[in-house]
């Protein structure tokens, strides 16, 4: 009898764990045994590459996480912007390596926080920020040029980032010193948050306008995080997340050409943000199968030539659907 048909015997004769898992969380099935046969049709090279090499399934840099470890932010803000400034040194001086900004409703919805509709929402869900000065105290004693930082925030983003440029200049930090990331992905409002202020079409230009803005004036921050994240909170399956999730990427992408830009000139400074759920293959599985898909597009469909187009940098949190009441 052969190895696998002897197994297969074995397994069929053997007593079954009561409750055993045998399909993922997004229902896809699970064998309970792979083998070589699994993977006819797959060209190493084609599909799967080594570590920092096109298609990037297995990652974009060579070593990935073992030689450097990844930014370290955890998402803060409350009340005042004093307030979260001080929350802000304790977790840099804990360790932390970057700062991920919460700003609070009005703030998100480009209100003022005496605006009669601000009303009890300010500092509540986030820090309140009306002013530039408000932005200054809130990364006050912070260098802005050694630090990066990342600001959750969509239809208000481009005067979060303008206030972000005139407080860093104010320490004496040029514009194309800054790095850090602006959520800015308005298409993921309308599918799963719900946050917006504009229509699709005027979004869509004042994200364009910002690429064009920082490929210039900031080149080292990322203009937009191309968010799953919130479409798998709203109850997509992983497949439907990523699914999305690129359609969202592809779309920008599609808009700076529409508007004359160059695409090696933005794409490089596109990012994801993606839903960390509990089904740990499944996920894996998601990430390796972004990285490669957006690989082949950008390359072959938009005719990028920069390979740093190619590459699909992302963010990933626990899924807060996942968590129990004592963890969430």
């Amino acid at each position: 009898m052969a190895g696998q048909e002897l197994w297969q015997a074995q397994f069929e004769a053997a007593p079954k764990r009561p409750g055993a898992v045998d399909r993922t969380i997004s229902d896809h099935p699970l064998k309970p045994l792979y083998g070589p046969e699994d993977l006819a049709g797959v060209d190493y090279g084609r599909d799967l590459s080594f570590p920092g090499q096109y298609p990037y399934t297995r990652g974009i840099h060579a070593t990935m996480y073992r030689s450097r470890l990844w930014t370290m932010r955890q998402f803060a803000g409350f009340g005042t912007a004093k307030q979260t400034n001080e929350r802000f040194h304790f977790l840099l001086s804990q360790g932390q390596t970057g700062l991920s900004v919460a700003f609070d409703m009005p703030a998100l919805m480009g209100y003022d926080s005496d605006h009669p509709r601000a009303l009890g929402e300010v500092g509540k869900c986030g820090v309140a920020i009306s002013t530039l000065q408000d932005m200054q105290d809130l990364f006050a004693g912070i260098d802005l040029g050694r630090i990066s930082t990342s600001m959750t925030i969509n239809c208000t983003a481009p005067i979060a980032l303008a206030m972000y440029i005139a407080t860093a200049e104010a320490q004496g930090v040029p514009a194309e010193r800054l790095s850090g990331t602006l959520q800015a992905d308005m298409l993921k409002e309308y599918i799963a948050q719900k946050e917006w202020i504009y229509p699709p079409e005027p979004s869509m230009r004042i994200i364009t306008d910002m690429m064009a803005y920082c490929s210039t004036h900031v080149p080292k921050w990322n203009t937009i995080s191309i968010s799953g994240y919130h479409i798998r909170e709203a109850g997509s399956t992983a497949v439907q997340e990523l699914a999305f999730t690129l359609a969202d990427g592809f779309a920008y992408v599609e808009a700076g050409i529409a508007a004359g830009l160059d695409v090696d000139d933005f794409a490089p400074r596109l990012s994801f943000f993606f839903n960390a759920h509990s089904d740990f293959f499944e996920e894996i599985a998601k990430y390796r199968a972004a990285r490669r898909i957006w690989a082949r597009h950008m390359r072959d469909r938009f005719k990028a030539r920069n390979p740093r187009s190619w590459t699909l940098r992302f963010h990933t949190q626990t899924a807060g659907c996942s968590a129990t009441a004592q963890q969430a």
